[in-house]
């Protein structure tokens, strides 16, 4: 192993026909390009045979409001917990297109935006992004970007995909092709959630970079450890950037849940110090295995660790953030080797 073969895996990392690093985005409408809607971008990396790890925490959170819903869902999940004056004000925010008996959303007024999130707040519906994916109302998508307009290059693998799930994108001068994924388990103590691709050819899963899992529970002293996530200033590119293990927690965290109640995050976490950007949840760990010249993913980076300052004697949001807190892969071995295995 020489210094330039670490460089030259490095710079893999970050290379848009190596990388195996992507973003999971919530797709609406996605076969109607007019009306199409992208939501909650999380960051995703790919393990092999199609099975891709990102964070949980981000399912559970509420999307207030949606851009259509299928008409039998409305009269059976909303409708009956309207009163006349708030139906015909959701009728008119969404109205029915006969033709596919689905409602779309048509609000020009910004005050009923918000009196129709208040609406569903109110009824109590459950707007969190998982169940939006159980009802179908959205479904979660790898979202992979190129500068030319062929899927890694490959133009037998660029056939596979039509105008629902490849587009131009001229104002960022990059090539967008969309993977659908299915959750496989969300381990929401350790803020970790399991993916599997669907709907979509082997030949296409083969071509996508993966990394490989490193489940060794690593200590402080690493000079070979990076964090790999979306660049400083968007999504578009890649960044790699060491990263150092701080120190470990037993951790302990509050997750406020409306609808099932809240749940912890807890276990074991490596404190980790080094440039995160805001945003990069779901982004992979990788360390790199002189024996083998390779890097394998080691843990995903999970939550943002504040510190409070005192600022012109004053503390009250003050927080300064200069450390992560990552759950290493090593707290789910057994329950991931089970899944990836079959």
């Amino acid at each position: 192993m020489t210094p330039n073969n670490k460089l030259n895996k490095q710079l893999e990392l970050t290379n848009e026909q190596t990388s195996p690093l992507f973003r999971i985005m919530w797709i609406q409408n996605r076969d109607e390009p007019h009306r199409r809607h992208f939501e909650n971008n999380i960051c995703a990396f790919h393990i092999g045979n199609g099975f891709i790890l990102s964070v949980a925490h981000n399912l559970k959170v509420e999307a207030n409001i949606f851009k259509s819903i299928e008409n039998g869902q409305y009269l059976t999940d909303i409708f009956p917990y309207l009163n006349s004056e708030q139906a015909q004000l959701f009728e008119s925010c969404y109205p029915l297109e006969p033709g596919n008996q689905r409602r779309y959303a048509n609000i020009t007024n910004p005050n009923d935006y918000q009196t129709i999130i208040n609406l569903l707040k109110q009824i109590n519906f459950d707007s969190r992004w998982i169940t939006m994916m159980n009802r179908r109302i959205c479904r979660p998508h790898l979202v992979i970007q190129f500068k030319n307009n062929l899927f890694f290059n490959k133009p037998e693998l660029s056939a596979h995909f039509n105008q629902a799930t490849y587009f131009a994108e001229p104002a960022i001068q990059r090539h967008t092709f969309l993977v659908e994924v299915e959750l496989v388990e969300a381990f929401y103590n350790e803020d970790i959630a399991l993916y599997k691709i669907i709907n979509t050819p082997q030949a296409v899963i083969d071509a996508m970079p993966s990394l490989e899992i490193d489940y060794t529970l690593l200590d402080d002293n690493q000079e070979n450890y990076y964090c790999l996530q979306s660049s400083p200033t968007s999504e578009i590119g890649k960044l790699l950037n060491k990263a150092q293990i701080d120190g470990f927690t037993e951790h302990f965290a509050i997750f406020q849940e409306r609808f099932e109640g809240n749940y912890n995050l807890e276990g074991l976490r490596y404190l980790i110090k080094g440039y995160f950007r805001f945003g990069s949840s779901g982004a992979p760990y990788v360390v790199y295995d002189a024996a083998a010249d390779k890097f394998k993913v080691n843990a995903v980076q999970s939550e943002a660790c504040p510190i409070q300052l005192s600022i012109n004697n004053q503390r009250d949001g003050n927080f300064q953030y200069i450390n992560a807190i990552a759950s290493p892969l090593q707290i789910i071995r057994e329950r991931l080797e089970k899944h990836t295995s079959q």
